[in-house]
């Protein structure tokens, strides 16, 4: 094909579909509706056992929805990639994202495993002294955004400023033209405010995330305040918390279940992992196509959007049985982490693309930190077992009714009013 033709043969193919063709089920516009936002499954379910690859023509993408179809498709790099958020905000020149880099490793490892112990231990305190709890607001988010404040040093008076626009330049990318204002206003607020910072770091540094940043790269480039932003900007900032509060809401909800988490604390661990599988918080992560790739018995046409859902594929029967059932005991479900194509020992694991893909690297590594599904999942196992053994007794409070949700599309599902009683 000429230079000058390039991409028409993607194009054409994109469009000889007719748009609602073979999907009465599904109605236009329903993955974007309120029903969604509240419970995505029974969509989802539809589209994974009629349509498990459907082109979605009114949010222009095709929904990948089996366990896998949406692990290949997230491994396969060479056919499909990740944009970054940054291009999202169209600021693909915002720093470079260092987090990924042994120094930032090993600091952020570091830090998790000295501050999140006493950071617990002090919010699990103040909440066992009152008496009541709401462990959405009380311990969960106040625990993920505390913990990021002191891996990077940042100043007590300052926390709430800081998770502020933190959270303002995450929710910009959810394609809402006022939060996207807000979100580069916070970007530009947070450039400024860790300039300072850096600069102080790069001549006295710690053992705190800036201080790894601000050190030179590999290539001998010292890091900037733009650097620390953009590894902000790209980190994961929903699974700890999404985890943490979605476990509780499992194990509430289903008090046979807490009573034996109660009886063996061992099977906290694999509550977490088996609440990560059944009400993962990151419901959905978004792929592009290189080139044309022929797949699923379609031609995906260059730049096409793939919408990889977790939510659907963690619940792909051809994977687990019984899995809309919620069981801490779980045999089917891999206890250990994952490697290539989210599979261990034989058996699936919960996809939760907020940790990325799985590692390379060794369980227990002797040369580097331990990854992030490893960090993720041993501060949710440490916080919820320190809770268990300050509370034994924990129960939902009289006449509450939490429930799962996003606030919006793209967002964090998770329960965001989770009130308990801890006497």
């Amino acid at each position: 094909m000429s230079e000058e033709h390039a991409g028409y043969r993607s194009y054409e193919i994109h469009q000889r579909e007719r748009p609602g063709e073979a999907t009465p089920l599904i109605r236009p516009g329903e993955l974007r509706s309120a029903e969604y936002l509240q419970d995505p499954y029974r969509l989802l379910g539809i589209l994974r056992e009629r349509y498990p690859c459907y082109r979605d023509w009114s949010g222009n993408a095709y929904w990948i929805t089996r366990y896998d179809d949406v692990t290949s498709v997230f491994q396969d790099d060479a056919n499909f990639e990740t944009r970054s958020k940054r291009s999202w905000y169209g600021m693909p020149d915002l720093g470079r994202d260092l987090g990924a880099s042994l120094p930032v490793l090993t600091a952020h490892a570091g830090g998790v495993d000295e501050h999140a112990p006493r950071l617990a231990e002090e919010i699990i305190g103040r909440m066992t002294k009152r008496g009541d709890a709401d462990l959405c607001a009380d311990l969960a988010l106040w625990f993920s955004n505390e913990l990021l404040a002191r891996l990077l040093d940042v100043p007590a008076d300052d926390v709430s400023w800081f998770a502020a626009r933190n959270v303002a330049m995450q929710r910009g990318v959810h394609a809402d033209p006022v939060a996207e204002q807000a979100g580069r206003e916070a970007i530009a607020e947070l450039v400024e405010y860790f300039r300072p910072l850096v600069e102080a770091r790069q001549f006295n540094p710690g053992p705190d995330l800036v201080s790894a940043i601000a050190g030179a790269d590999s290539d001998g480039t010292p890091g900037t305040a733009e650097d620390v932003v953009a590894m902000l900007l790209e980190a994961d900032h929903e699974t700890l918390p999404g985890a943490l509060v979605n476990l509780w809401f499992l194990l509430l909800t289903h008090p046979d279940q807490l009573e034996e988490v109660v009886a063996e604390r061992r099977l906290v661990k694999t509550a977490y992992l088996e609440a990560l599988r059944h009400s993962t918080p990151v419901l959905s992560a978004p792929r592009f196509a290189r080139h044309e790739v022929e797949r699923f018995g379609r031609l995906l046409p260059t730049g096409a959007l793939i919408m990889c859902s977790a939510a659907a594929a963690n619940r792909d029967p051809r994977a687990f049985a019984d899995p809309d059932e919620f069981r801490v005991q779980r045999k089917d479900l891999c206890q250990r982490e994952p490697r290539g194509q989210y599979r261990a020992d034989g058996l699936c694991s919960g996809i939760a693309f907020g940790l990325g893909k799985p590692s390379i690297h060794p369980a227990v590594p002797e040369d580097r930190p331990r990854s992030r599904y490893a960090l993720t999942r041993d501060t949710v196992v440490l916080v919820s077992t320190m809770l268990l053994d300050a509370a034994p007794k924990i129960r939902s409070a009289s006449g509450a009714q939490p429930e799962l949700r996003s606030l919006q599309h793209g967002a964090m599902h998770t329960c965001w009013n989770l009130p308990v009683t801890l006497r």
